[in-house]
């Protein structure tokens, strides 16, 4: 999450491939500057968690949760400290890849099988279409109005409940004094067999990522690290945890946090005047979940100034919340492109030109779901 040579000069380098940049996506942008005060969709809730937790026991004391993840574990952390909080609630949380969480959601609305209560998804886009077929329930948790204007549907339709960025991170142990510090150094030939990288045509914001380097270095570099002998695995996971445990020096396309102490056996690089991308993950209540009130349990709980604060990687959602010494609001980093990955998640046609032309170069996704395969009602 150095000083950088000329894009223009790197681009103009790489733009010689038959297939242009421009071509395949949006350009980034910067994200805007200054949040804005929550406008319409009701006032914010009013009654303390306590109060929300007695009333959603009394509704039945049930919450099932679908949530974007790589793994089956992935949301023990978020499971267990709401359970210590919260323990007589009921608590399901399914973790799986968002592009298929959502499909599943959309056919159990064909079907009338709707099982989840709450969804939190990567794919932006969904939360946009739910919200115009009127799917969501519009609800402003206490804190609403201090949520970053870009997390946030102004009606209450959805909120995002954490910032999370991507971008690389290496292995001091294993880099020693040859420290990878831009995307540029990734294409060294002595990093050759080194490196780890989730699939970018397997995971949207990895893909994202991917698009932010292709338009800013070119084709040149994209070939140059395919030449690379990158170890590609399925799961946003899977970079960080090759490079912990030191099968590789260095890892792209995962999640990482600027604030982690010195002693992490990974660094992640969000390099000054390079790209790297970051958004915020989106939640909603679905307007026909069974345990509304325990749904909104979880956001308010969510969007509390605690569990802000406690996030993984300092970046809180709530501008209200100052992020450890050394780390700015990530809305404050301007080559973070948080404002761009909702454009790029939307144009579902240029997704997928991306998705197969990454494919040329790096060969097809291969392996199953880190997930596991779930089916289409888990949690039931």
């Amino acid at each position: 999450m150095s000083s950088f040579p000329s894009r223009r000069h790197v681009l103009a380098t790489g733009a010689g491939a038959a297939l242009g940049v421009g071509a395949l996506g949006v350009a980034a942008t910067p994200a805007s500057a200054s949040p804005v005060r929550s406008r319409g969709g009701g006032p914010e809730e009013t009654r303390t968690l306590d109060e929300l937790y007695r009333a959603a026991l009394a509704e039945g004391g049930k919450l099932v949760i679908y949530a974007g993840g790589d793994t089956p574990t992935q949301q023990d952390g978020t499971r267990a400290a709401f359970k210590n909080r919260f323990p007589d609630i009921d608590l399901t949380l399914i973790v799986d890849y968002s592009k298929y969480h959502d499909v599943r959601v959309d056919n159990q609305f064909a079907t009338g099988t709707l099982v989840p209560d709450v969804v939190q998804f990567q794919t932006l886009q969904d939360f946009t279409r739910w919200n115009e077929q009127g799917r969501l329930l519009r609800y402003k948790p206490a804190g609403f109005s201090k949520v970053y204007d870009a997390f946030k549907e102004p009606q209450g339709a959805w909120v995002a409940i954490a910032a999370i960025a991507f971008s690389f991170m290496y292995g001091p142990a294993a880099v020693g004094s040859d420290v990878p510090r831009t995307p540029l150094d990734l294409v060294d030939p002595k990093w050759k067999g080194k490196i780890a990288s989730s699939y970018p045509h397997d995971d949207d914001a990895v893909l994202y990522l991917y698009s932010l380097y292709a338009q800013t270095y070119g084709w040149e570099w994209v070939a140059k690290l395919a030449a690379q002998d990158v170890r590609f695995a399925r799961g946003s996971n899977s970079p960080g945890e090759a490079v912990t445990a030191g099968q590789k020096a260095i890892g792209v396309g995962g999640s990482g946090s600027l604030a982690a102490p010195a002693s992490s056996p990974t660094r992640f690089v969000v390099p000054d005047g390079h790209p790297f991308m970051s958004w915020g993950q989106r939640a909603a209540i679905l307007k026909q979940a069974a345990n509304r009130t325990a749904a909104q349990l979880y956001l308010n709980w969510q969007l509390s100034a605690g569990q802000q604060q406690a996030s993984f990687n300092g970046w809180s959602v709530r501008t209200d919340v100052t992020p450890p010494a050394g780390v700015k609001p990530i809305w404050e980093y301007a080559n973070g492109n948080l404002d761009g990955f909702p454009r790029f998640m939307a144009d579902r046609a240029a997704v997928e030109r991306w998705k197969q032309t990454f494919a040329l170069y790096f060969g097809e996704v291969k392996g199953d779901p880190t997930p596991g395969w779930l089916g289409l009602h888990p949690g039931a």
